[in-house]
């Protein structure tokens, strides 16, 4: 079967580019809906999913689902940290720490930087064994809190977007003033949109008895299945959970990010529509004005495959060229940090839009199936077209 030379195709779409434009525009909008979709979904994913260590456990009540629905005794607590197969490390100065930290996680609300209105943040009562466990976590401005103090530290997006959390700033909440003495980066993690400070004094501000979490660090070699076992010995222990700390941020990425996944996409499928119309109403008057052209290529001997195949092509390029716009207009939302309301813990989550090959792959092959969508129909009719009416109306 003799084939259309591409170099006809291309120049049909140069000869109609005011359409051509047009079309592609529309197919760009719709994939750049697409393409920002799932680039926020993953950038949410990817955040909670970096807050996690693999060989960090956390501990926490059962069924509690997020850290701060979670209490734990004292009791509980002091019970976790003999338990066999936990790290030994440096915590500052000293060497052979144990690698757990008891920690209380309370969500509050404060002012947003600009408007004042209040929105919810996280607040973890942690201390220097708490850093050592999270080593993507380190302080940039200023120094660690001390224990026992009114001292915070806040992370880079908290310190961006509440009133008085940069370094030097007054924070007021739990009855109390309290100084942030530094800024800390936690590596885009969900760390990032915290504030942190002594777990005592944060018991103490919001009256609370009991802990939210213990987070363990596992010795080298040691199976997270040792640690459950343990568990399970343990009679204290039964009303807990002990998670893989990556696995436990990867679940609590999952709700949000489906729920905007299938908004969003929901979303792009309804505009997909408008844009294979356009490409169909385009295709349908690009076959209509060369129906002679049509006649002509039948009778220099190109089959009717050939006339389909061709009149495809011309809508494919034509939707990837949209989608390739489409694609690098998203690719600058990776620039852009936004925040949004974490589902499973109700407080404000600062992420980055992230554009991944498969995101790029997908995006292209959503505009490639507008493009077969758009373009099949009147290719068709192109193909289905006999040689004599063709030059009769020539």
């Amino acid at each position: 079967m003799k084939a259309v030379p591409l170099t006809y195709v291309v120049r049909n779409l140069w000869v109609r580019r005011v359409t051509t434009l047009l079309t592609a525009t529309g197919m760009a909008l719709v994939v750049y809906v697409f393409a920002t979709v799932l680039m926020m979904s993953e950038g949410i994913r990817a955040t909670l999913v970096a807050t996690g260590q693999a060989d960090n456990v956390v501990v926490l009540r059962k069924g509690a689902g997020s850290e701060i629905n979670s209490a734990i005794a004292r009791d509980q607590a002091a019970a976790v940290t003999p338990l066999p197969g936990l790290a030994r490390g440096s915590v500052g100065a000293e060497d052979g720490v144990l690698l757990a930290s008891r920690e209380v996680v309370v969500l509050n609300n404060l002012p947003k930087r600009g408007s004042g209105q209040p929105s919810n943040v996280t607040m973890r009562g942690t201390g220097a064994t708490g850093m050592a466990l999270r080593p993507q976590v380190r302080v940039t401005e200023g120094r660690l809190f001390r224990p026992g103090s009114n001292e915070v530290i806040v992370g880079r997006a908290g310190a961006r977007g509440f009133a008085g959390a940069d370094r030097g700033g007054t924070l007021r909440f739990g009855g109390r003033d309290w100084t942030v003495v530094g800024v800390f980066d936690a590596g885009r993690s969900a760390f990032d949109s915290e504030i942190w400070l002594d777990a005592e004094q944060l018991m103490a501000a919001f009256r609370r008895q009991s802990f939210s979490t213990v987070l363990l660090r596992l010795a080298p070699g040691v199976p997270a299945a040792t640690l459950l076992g343990a568990f399970e010995a343990e009679l204290r222990l039964k009303q807990l959970d002990a998670i893989p700390e990556d696995r436990f941020y990867a679940a609590q990425s999952e709700s949000l990010a489906t729920f905007i996944r299938v908004l969003g996409l929901s979303l792009a499928v309804i505009f997909s529509v408008g844009a294979v119309v356009g490409a169909m109403i385009t295709m349908f008057g690009s076959v209509a004005s060369r129906t002679a052209e049509i006649g002509t290529l039948r009778a220099l001997g190109f089959r009717r495959r050939a006339i389909l195949l061709a009149f495809l092509g011309e809508s494919l390029a034509l939707a990837l060229a949209g989608g390739a716009v489409g694609l690098a207009a998203a690719g600058f939302m990776q620039a852009v940090d936004v925040s949004t309301t974490n589902f499973a813990t109700f407080a404000e989550l600062a992420f980055r839009f992230t554009l991944t090959p498969a995101i790029a792959l997908q995006a292209l092959g959503f505009a490639l199936a507008m493009g077969v969508l758009g373009g099949f129909v009147p290719a068709l009719r192109a193909a289905r077209t006999k040689i004599v009416d063709s030059l009769r109306a020539a």
